[in-house]
């Protein structure tokens, strides 16, 4: 049984009207230790279930509406997250999914960590947390899609 819906999204993002309440989502894990990937896999769960709010993951970039990145940017995926998000059509919107893609968390300061994901793309959404539970990922996805 899918836990019911809350009311409404908190505050939907500008841009979330030009998406005509879907969303195709486009993740990359730009160096994280994938506890984020687990909370997002949960997120679109059966349980959480973000597809009924108008969220989809998708495989390509060119089909993509929105970007999920998580972990700090690290030097060697710095060039794969522009590229992915210079693939993407127009309208794109881009969410910091955990601490580590806000400010790079635990992994600030390391030798191989460029920065946030903010330093190498424009970031539209955050979702706090290390990790961040699957509502809140959700809650930002709804934010997104305006439903």
């Amino acid at each position: 049984m899918a836990e019911p819906a809350p009311e409404g999204p908190a505050q939907p993002l500008p841009a979330a009207a030009a998406l005509g309440g879907s969303a195709q989502v486009r993740h990359v894990d730009a160096g994280s230790c994938n506890g984020c990937e687990i909370e997002i896999g949960q997120a679109f769960s059966p349980v959480y279930d973000a597809e009924r709010h108008g969220a989809r993951l998708v495989a390509s970039p060119r089909h993509a509406d929105v970007l999920t990145v998580t972990g700090p940017v690290t030097v060697n995926m710095a060039g794969p997250l522009r590229k992915t998000y210079e693939a993407m059509p127009e309208p794109r919107l881009v969410v910091a999914v955990g601490d580590c893609a806000r400010d790079c968390g635990m992994f600030a300061g390391g030798y191989g960590v460029l920065g946030p994901v903010s330093d190498v793309v424009p970031v539209d959404a955050q979702v706090p947390g290390c990790p961040p539970e699957p509502a809140a990922i959700v809650a930002a996805l709804r934010g997104v899609t305006g439903r």
